[in-house]
């Protein structure tokens, strides 16, 4: 006979251990479920009350999309990249749609709107309510940590320490640019007599401009190839960034082994002039050393952080280099197509200027159709055309919502809401019907920047508002007064065709620049 097999008692407490332990997950499965959708409802619940509150109601017009996801949205944008021209592409959604509109990208709704008073409130008045979202980890491998990537407290400290280097720099003359903009004039003097493309001359300038006030020393200083080197790494860095700010949560598809070795070049040679100044202060004490380097060791007295010092001095770089150079290149680019405003401008600059004079602060402020023309070129070619941030808290916008689109939108926590300032500043019920024409004369004795509030950003608005204005004001206008004094016959030259403003091909990055360049001869 067979004996009969009686299970153990130690395997009968293991199977019912496994099947205690498994209900015991399961409970913590089902109970987490319960605990989320609890959750989920009463916030629903909280954010609907908090729209009626507000007396808010759902935007209707809508991005039209026919494929799933909306994916026929991105390829649309994508097809019109090699033509050069997406912003023109863009303009034909707020032409049709409307200044405010809802896309639901990936099954989510986000929002798109060019009107002044949402951007006011992201910007300014609800200014708590919103984050950088996915610009932080699309910036952060070129930038580190600065006023770029950074929300809350880091973000005003930041922007502190920053904000007393711009102070000191505020009360310096125009003598700061001499060195760099009699460089400049040479280097087109020299250029053959011919087609000259300006812009390329633009970027160097304000490369030497900016890294002389914040390493204390040009970075041309070290010779012309390291000086290309750092360029043109910080170039193709800058440009990869761009586009990993336009995948946004999908910005970890694009980080390429060039572009990691490009932001490590760019770090490289900022902490080299850290390692300088510290090495200076060491050897010649802090007093000698803050003369040729304040604005590095200001900052590590604060920072403490040879590391975090080199990531402030880039995130300086690249707002100081890019964008004034686009303002110049722009600024000539208008002023040669329009050949009568250019010759009113020299006009009142030589009434102003006797050649040979030295060029003061006094004598720019005597010469306000600069300005004009200045604000006009911002108005048309902002140089952060376009933005985004996502709601870190349940807030509104305060239009776009209901049949006539002047309620306030109820905004959930998590939404991101883009805003082109490149759109809004070619809305016609805020400049008029020639809006998309180049006029300087719409600024003259007008209040008109008054009457357009967040309608003109030329610098950003609201708490971050841009740090550096006065500096890169002063030096785009000293730049091209010098330029429209010492080239008389500057024109564009007859094979170039005309185009109509904002049709042109453009290259766009974090900035925009013209993609055919600035050529004049």
């Amino acid at each position: 006979m067979g004996v009969p097999v009686v299970p153990s008692l130690g395997a009968a407490a293991i199977a019912g251990e496994v099947g205690s332990l498994s209900l015991g997950i399961a409970t913590l499965v089902i109970a987490f479920f319960i605990y989320n959708f609890i959750q989920t409802r009463r916030e629903y619940e909280e954010d609907k009350a908090f729209g009626q509150k507000h007396g808010c109601m759902r935007m209707e017009t809508v991005l039209p999309s026919s494929w799933p996801f909306a994916l026929d949205v991105l390829k649309k944008q994508y097809d019109a990249l090699p033509s050069q021209r997406l912003l023109a592409f863009q303009s034909q959604y707020f032409d049709e749609i409307g200044p405010n509109m809802r896309l639901a990208l990936f099954g989510q709704d986000g929002y798109l709107t060019i009107d002044p008073k949402n951007i006011e409130a992201i910007l300014s008045t609800h200014f708590e309510d919103w984050g950088l979202g996915s610009r932080r980890p699309g910036l952060y491998p070129l930038l580190g940590e600065g006023i770029f990537t950074q929300d809350g407290r880091p973000w005003r400290h930041s922007r502190e320490i920053l904000r007393r280097q711009f102070g000191r720099i505020q009360y310096q003359n125009l003598k700061v640019f001499d060195e760099h903009i009699n460089d400049l004039i040479s280097g087109l003097s020299a250029a053959d007599d011919g087609i000259v493309d300006l812009q390329p001359f633009f970027f160097k300038f304000t490369l030497a401009t900016t890294t002389d006030l914040i390493f204390g020393e040009a970075v041309g200083t070290l010779g012309d190839d390291a000086q290309d080197t750092f360029a043109n790494n910080f170039d193709y860095a800058s440009m990869v960034s761009a586009l990993r700010l336009r995948l946004a949560d999908f910005h970890w598809l694009y980080k390429t082994k060039k572009f990691k070795a490009s932001c490590e070049v760019v770090k490289q040679y900022a902490a080299h002039f850290v390692a300088q100044a510290l090495k200076d202060r060491e050897n010649n004490g802090q007093e000698s050393a803050s003369e040729r380097y304040p604005f590095i060791l200001d900052l590590y007295e604060d920072l403490k952080d040879p590391a975090l010092v080199r990531d402030q001095l880039v995130h300086v770089l690249i707002a100081g280099r890019d964008t004034t150079a686009c303002l110049m290149s722009w600024a000539i680019f208008l002023l040669i197509r329009h050949p009568e405003v250019l010759a009113k401008l020299r006009s009142q600059i030589d009434s102003v200027i006797p050649d040979g004079q030295e060029i003061t602060r006094a004598f720019i402020a005597k010469i306000p159709f600069l300005k004009c023309v200045i604000n006009e070129t911002h108005r048309l070619y902002p140089q952060l055309p376009v933005n985004v941030r996502v709601a870190v808290k349940t807030t509104i916008l305060p239009s776009g919502g209901g049949p006539d689109g002047q309620s306030p939108v109820l905004i959930r926590k998590g939404t991101g809401c883009g805003w082109s300032t490149y759109h809004m500043h070619r809305l016609a019920s805020l400049y008029g019907p020639d809006v998309n024409d180049f006029v300087p004369e719409r600024w003259e004795n007008t209040d008109l920047e008054r009457k357009v509030g967040f309608g003109f950003m030329p610098f950003h608005g609201g708490p971050r508002v841009c740090l550096g204005k006065d500096f890169a004001l002063s030096e785009a206008s000293y730049a091209i007064l010098k330029i429209v004094q010492t080239f008389p016959n500057l024109r564009l030259p007859p094979q170039i065709e005309m185009e109509k403003t904002g049709q042109e091909r453009q290259s766009l990055t974090i900035v925009v620049t013209s993609a055919e360049g600035s050529l004049v001869i």
